[in-house]
């Protein structure tokens, strides 16, 4: 990866753990699958998995990088409802595991704004 900024190299693992965390542990994920799409919730797990995996290759690659960011914050904005879901579902849970999925709803957005940045930083470039 030549010529990455560290900002693109730490997007491109977060993007690819996240893609292998959706293949080797895909039950928390199938979990927040809202039911309202049409499929089983593993088959968008693994896609979700693949997008991940994708967009990790796009925003490694310096000449696809802006594109492979930008679709990386779409991505991320994206997901969001899974988030809202598992919050949703998880109101009676134990208070750490609600806090959790409370806390994330929020990240979502520096989420979004990093990958906006790696995008705008590989455009000038």
């Amino acid at each position: 990866m030549a010529g990455t900024s560290s900002s693109a190299r730490a997007l491109v693992a977060l993007l690819g753990g996240a893609g292998v965390a959706h293949f080797v542990y895909p039950r928390p994920f199938d979990a927040v699958v809202p039911r309202s799409l049409p499929g089983s919730s593993r088959a968008w797990t693994r896609g979700s998995g693949v997008a991940e995996f994708a967009l990790a290759a796009a925003v490694a690659v310096p000449r696809t990088r802006r594109v492979g960011a930008l679709a990386a914050a779409a991505f991320f904005t994206a997901v969001f409802p899974a988030n809202v879901k598992m919050a949703v579902d998880w109101r009676t849970r134990p208070a750490p595991q609600r806090a959790a999925t409370f806390a994330r709803l929020p990240l979502q957005v520096p989420l979004v704004l990093w990958a906006l940045r790696v995008g705008r930083d590989a455009s000038r470039s």
